[in-house]
């Protein structure tokens, strides 16, 4: 980890390091997406971050306000992953209130049915069945 200012390293490393996603083809395809705005603007992956670079990064329903505080051209545990930057307060209170009232409502998790059951199988394939009449 290095906190010199000197030190610069790509967009997309750097999200990935900070664990914002968990491969660089993610955060590839998040930039390239929009969902990643360097200093108020679109950016590419190749863009240089160096210490007090401005992000905003949205991830679904989620987003952070950060500001860049160290580069790390490794993927490093999460305690030390947390030390590459600085939320700001407004963007962590408006996350976790987020979280929180998903929880609550019990949205946490959209979509998670699971695989379909022995009947629900049975209903598919009689619907997809063809019929010899």
């Amino acid at each position: 980890m290095s906190a010199s200012g000197d030190e610069a390293t790509r967009l997309d490393k750097w999200l990935w390091a900070a664990r914002f996603f968990k491969t660089r083809r993610l955060a590839v395809e998040a930039i390239n997406g929009g969902k990643v705005q360097v200093d108020g603007h679109r950016s590419k992956p190749g863009k240089t971050v160096q210490p007090g670079t401005h992000l905003l990064v949205h991830k679904g329903p989620l987003e952070w306000d950060l500001v860049v505080k160290a580069v790390s051209r490794q993927r490093r545990p999460a305690s030390e992953a947390i030390l590459l930057y600085e939320e700001s307060e407004a963007s962590r209170l408006r996350r976790q209130a987020l979280v929180r009232e998903r929880r609550e409502s019990g949205t946490a998790v959209p979509g998670a049915q699971g695989r379909p059951n022995k009947r629900d199988r049975r209903m598919i394939q009689r619907f997809t069945r063809k019929t010899d009449d």
